[in-house]
């Protein structure tokens, strides 16, 4: 045995209990998660060493106090960040006590009063919070930028005489966002970025699919960073090709700062050449060109991404050098076919949909195991599943699920598998196993529209309409540019939030309506006493679908609660719409 002074660091998952009840595995996925982009990584840099750990917590040593609570208030800052955009009864929050004093070291464990009064502090601390000793608070006092506050002397569990007790004080507060009405989303108080489609210099049109793929891994990887609000793809790219305004363009998108660059591809070679603007005044903040072997376009890719984020002035944090690994494919000509056949997806056309499918598998039959390739051909076969553009719906339903299983078992860490597999679930009614995969889909993509959309749908149909509007709203914020269908699913939002008025307004905002939005209008128009107006969205259904049922119609509804069920039932009713 041996016995030295050090500090020790005790932390614990608040609510683990609550959260492994409603969902263990979504629960220990993302705390695996929060340990390896996030923890874990703060201890090494911070030269802490992890002694033993807990389903829900740990004990770490330090031989510096200074590094113990700068790890912890790392820590705990960037969990906060990282909880900003999920539901208070969702979140994965710690409780964390520092100790200085001695340690008695017994092989790889560790004992002594030390060690409990940390364990005890911990227990005194409030859920996202620090409580240190008076040893720890004079050490550090003058040598770190953290503000103490003193709680008196505690008396603490099976320790002989009373500890006095410092909290630490948060840096930072939340900022405050203001809401408006059904039209104006939610501001952010993070950075804002757009990145606009980079420009192909190279004078052969048959290189835009190369072009715009590179545009877009560089926007995705910006969007893994939690600390960014990025907008989204679907924005963006509405300036291709034009001659931008970038003042202009910022307030649209309501970007803070704008990225733009070229690409010129010849041969073996590539040359990227990327500039960053702050739209306030149109200052170029940061350039640079990058010539390279083709060989080296992951690396240009990481290195423009690292650049851009580190440049952000005064805004980004040590939370930017995580590494944020994604697996590569084997095959620079199978990641252009994947490329190729992303863009042609976007145009969501019937034949672009069937071209997007032969590029996805050719990409496959270059590299079998490129499981993002694997990912997009469950996508693309699910656009075609949705828009009715597949001979038989079940055969067409099964191969989108062979493609995404195949794809999680080859990576567990790809935003648009989870996200999938989220929407497949919502499908089948089965909600929490598509929270799992939303949940996991949110942890790798935070600014994907199309993931947070996703998050407000499932949210409402798990009787949270109120959260599922706000995250909805996010989606329209990250992408001014959204498809229609967000409105649709604001409008179900509000009418299961029994909001009929607002409702009413976000699904008006549709160019056409189908059935299913005509009647949800209609239950609107029927809480609120308006038959005329209910009836003539009934009319609507009943001319669009002459052999509409309502039961029927029902049972195509997700809802987990029967009272949002017979909600919705009850307002068709209101509103004229027969039973039978």
């Amino acid at each position: 045995m041996e016995q030295k002074l050090a500090a020790i660091l005790a932390a614990d998952m608040a609510g683990y209990s609550r959260l492994m009840e409603v969902d263990e595995r979504g629960t220990l996925a993302r705390l695996r998660t929060h340990r390896i982009e996030l923890i874990d990584p703060a201890i090494a840099k911070n030269h802490g060493r992890i002694v033993k750990t807990t389903g829900d917590g740990m004990l770490v040593e330090f031989q510096s106090v200074v590094d113990a609570v700068k790890c912890a208030t790392e820590v705990q800052e960037r969990m906060r960040r990282r909880n900003s955009d999920v539901p208070e009864d969702g979140r994965i929050q710690f409780r964390i006590g520092i100790n200085l004093g001695d340690i008695i070291f017994d092989g790889d464990d560790i004992y002594g009063d030390g060690v409990n009064v940390a364990a005890r502090l911990e227990t005194l601390a409030e859920v996202g919070g620090i409580c240190v000793s008076a040893a720890v608070r004079d050490q550090v006092a003058d040598r770190l930028d953290v503000t103490f506050e003193d709680l008196g002397e505690k008396p603490l569990k099976n320790i002989s005489r009373p500890v006095r007790v410092y909290r630490v004080l948060p840096q930072t507060v939340p900022e405050a966002t203001r809401k408006s009405g059904p039209s104006g989303p939610r501001q952010t108080a993070k950075p804002s970025i757009a990145v606009l489609p980079f420009a192909n210099m190279s004078g052969d049109p048959e290189q835009e699919f190369f072009v715009d793929g590179l545009t877009e891994d560089i926007l995705t990887e910006l969007s893994r960073r939690h600390e960014l609000f990025v907008i989204s793809r679907n924005s963006t790219f509405t300036y291709k090709g034009q001659a931008v305004n970038i003042r202009e363009v910022a307030r649209k998108l309501r970007a803070q700062y704008l990225v733009e660059g070229s690409v010129r591809k010849s041969g073996d070679r590539l040359r990227v050449t990327v500039q960053l603007i702050d739209s306030a005044n149109d200052a170029h903040i940061w350039a640079e060109r990058y010539d390279r072997k083709l060989d080296d376009i992951f690396a240009i890719q990481d290195e423009v991404t690292a650049a851009i984020v580190a440049t952000l002035p005064g805004r980004i944090e040590a939370a930017q050098q995580d590494q944020m690994v994604r697996k590569k494919p084997s095959s620079l000509a199978a990641y252009e076919c994947l490329l190729a056949a992303k863009v042609l997806h976007h145009r969501s056309t019937r034949k672009d949909n069937l071209e997007a499918l032969k590029m996805a598998e050719q990409a496959l039959q270059l590299d079998p195991e490129y499981a993002h390739a694997h990912a997009w051909r469950g996508c693309i076969l699910g656009q075609a599943w949705g828009y009715n553009w597949c001979a038989d719906k079940d055969a067409t339903f099964a191969e989108v699920e062979a493609a995404l299983n195949r794809a999680l078992h080859l990576d567990d860490n790809d935003a648009d598998v989870h996200r999938i597999l989220a929407a497949v679930n919502i499908a089948r009614a089965e909600l929490h196993r598509a929270r799992y995969h939303q949940e996991r889909a949110l942890a790798l993509n935070p600014n994907y529209d199309l993931v947070v959309v996703q998050m407000g749908e499932l949210l409402t149909w798990l009787g949270s309409p109120e959260d599922g509007i706000e995250w909805i709203r996010k989606a329209m914020l990250l992408n001014p540019h959204h498809p229609e269908r967000f409105w649709s699913h604001l409008g179900k939002a509000y009418f299961t939030a029994r909001q009929y008025s607002e409702a009413i307004e976000a699904f008006m905002h549709l160019s056409a309506m189908d059935t299913m939005q005509h009647a949800f209008v209609a239950a609107c128009y029927g809480w609120l006493g308006d038959r005329t107006a209910g009836a003539a969205h009934v009319a609507r259904i009943q001319q669009l679908e002459p052999n509409f049922v309502l039961e029927d119609f029902l049972a195509t509804m997700h809802y987990a609660d029967d009272s949002d069920l017979q909600h919705l039932r009850d307002g068709l009713t209101k509103a004229g719409l027969p039973l039978a």
